[in-house]
């Protein structure tokens, strides 16, 4: 079994990751926000509730609306992100790479860090594109199965492919064709988010850990595993221990994963489901292994010697944060310079080389290694190829079958 150990990291790297880790985006249970459960985003103007206020349900999609295109008059751009994703100077003032965006292009951006959670933004943003309106965003970034939704309602509008040369040239292959969108047509990948097995060496004690299976089923491990409380991981990594496709599963399928994962609770195998905090556990030895995500690893593995992370043979989840222009944005032109900048080498290695995530941008890491080889050379910011080869996505559910999956994980993990 290839497993993957980064390099031992810079000091400039690890200042990057950690101020992503605990101030960013990182640094929100983002999984556990994320989670769709009949008594959350669901009944808190999730998918159950767009059709009882009028607005279609997801699946209906009446394609995105445009407005008067104001990009060659109005020289700005309006771009909502979350917390602490984006570069900035040792001031803390500065976007350097936005305002390397403006000295070239003379687009002013507006940047705005107003996203924390997607249901949350969601929620913000719903009634004016549920009534037409602008929201007075002009570039967005929001979770895979949130981009997705906002698609399927319409709500999204499709992008000129002539304004983005390089997103088009660059987007690395295994981020090329969701089933929410496919080819790409309406979302470019802001950053990827992978998830993997995290291990604690000394609190193993030689015990081996290779796959999901041992996790699962050795005894020696028994109320010392992690999951994570986010349905599409922690069932998505046990679909692909089972030899089923999480991108191509049936709800039988679906069934027998948290099935396997009931028996690992039921005898005291998996200690609990958790949102970030995972971290903590895995450091103090309280987990001696667990499922996590990648860009918290980074950070563990800098701080500790005893935490490391693999990849098993069957594979590992990725999801992705996700550039979108909603309707009625009156700068779409500029949105779509801004997106294309981004999938340029230069500006890319310098977003990556900051905010550590997996990079979506192909031919980055030669211009990341001129800033940082060690994170060059990381596969967790930087998949090589065998490593994105064994890369897969959840795919899209239903809003009928959200509701019954988030359910029964909720169940499953006491929610």
């Amino acid at each position: 079994m290839e497993q993957y150990e980064p390099d031992r990291l810079s000091p400039a790297q690890v200042a990057a990751v950690r101020r992503s880790f605990r101030n960013g985006r990182a640094a929100l249970p983002r999984r556990s926000l994320l989670r769709a459960s009949a008594g959350g985003a669901l009944a808190a103007g999730g998918l159950g509730t767009l059709s009882a206020c009028g607005i279609p349900a997801a699946g209906k999609s009446q394609g995105g609306v445009s407005a008067e295109d104001h990009s060659a008059k109005e020289k700005t751009v309006a771009f909502s992100n979350w917390t602490e994703y984006m570069d900035v100077d040792d001031s803390g003032k500065h976007h350097p790479t936005l305002e390397q965006f403006t000295e070239r292009t003379g687009i002013k951006v507006k940047y705005t860090e107003d996203i924390n959670d997607n249901n949350e933004f969601f929620g913000k943003i719903k009634p004016q594109l549920a009534a037409g309106q602008d929201t007075g965003r002009d570039l967005i970034v929001l979770t895979d199965w949130l981009a997705g939704r906002l698609i399927r309602l319409g709500w999204a509008q499709k992008l000129d492919p002539a304004n983005l040369p390089h997103a088009y040239a660059n987007l690395s292959a295994q981020f090329r064709s969701p089933d929410w969108d496919p080819g790409r047509a309406y979302s470019y990948v802001w950053q990827g988010i992978s998830t993997v097995i995290a291990y604690n060496k000394k609190a193993l004690d030689g015990v081996e850990v290779k796959s999901l299976s041992d996790l699962l089923d050795n005894p020696k491990l028994k109320g010392r595993v992690g999951f994570l409380s986010e349905m599409r991981d922690s069932v998505g990594m046990t679909l692909l221990d089972m030899g089923k496709d999480p991108a191509n599963f049936t709800a039988d399928d679906y069934d027998a994963a948290i099935a396997r994962l009931q028996k690992a609770v039921d005898k005291g195998q998996i200690r609990r489901f958790t949102g970030n905090d995972y971290t903590s556990d895995l450091t103090s030895g309280d987990f001696a292994a667990c499922v996590a995500w990648a860009g918290d690893v980074v950070q563990l593995k800098a701080d500790s010697p005893d935490i490391d992370f693999l990849i098993p043979d069957s594979g590992y989840m990725t999801s992705t944060d996700n550039l979108l222009i909603p309707n009625k944005a009156r700068h779409k032109t500029n949105a779509e310079r801004l997106i294309d900048f981004y999938y340029e080498p230069k500006p890319a290695a310098e977003l990556a080389a900051y905010i550590n995530y997996v990079c979506p941008v192909d031919g980055v890491k030669a211009e990341l290694a001129k800033i940082d080889e060690d994170a060059a050379n990381n596969p967790l910011i930087i998949p090589d190829k065998a490593m994105a080869a064994k890369s897969h996505a959840f795919r899209s559910l239903s809003s009928k079958e959200e509701t019954e999956f988030e359910a029964k994980f909720a169940k499953l993990t006491g929610a």
